[in-house]
């Protein structure tokens, strides 16, 4: 790769760890969702800044293109992600299910509390 092009690298990757950081200090991202877009921006940067250590993790995985093995870690950490937040939705999913039941149940008693009362004015 050319110069221009790690020094391109090194510049997206600090730009997102920004991003990351400053939705992290806006609340607008939760710790347990940024954690892996932390790491995975760090490792970017690691790898703009050190380009003979991914070359040289590359060699070690048994990878010819360094640049494989960017993509395959890009593409494991986004299976992660996505994993992690299947998993929080199916949970989002059951309690939105636990709470239209509870208001549908509350729904009623209120249909039947006010039953009785009207009920209760016509004896009277």
């Amino acid at each position: 790769m050319t110069t221009t092009a790690y020094i391109v690298g090194i510049i997206v990757a600090i730009i997102m760890l920004a991003f990351v950081i400053e939705l992290l200090r806006r609340r607008r991202l939760r710790e347990r969702h940024a954690i892996w877009w932390l790491i995975a921006t760090v490792l970017a940067l690691l790898a703009g800044l050190f380009p003979g250590a991914l070359q040289w993790v590359a060699s070690l995985a048994g990878v010819v293109i360094p640049a494989n093995l960017v993509f395959f870690v890009s593409i494991g950490v986004l299976v992660i992600v996505c994993i992690q937040h299947s998993a929080e939705l199916t949970d989002l999913e059951s309690e939105t299910r636990v709470l239209a039941e509870r208001t549908a149940l509350l729904e009623l008693r209120v249909k039947e509390l006010e039953a009785e009362r009207a009920h209760d004015e016509t004896d009277s």
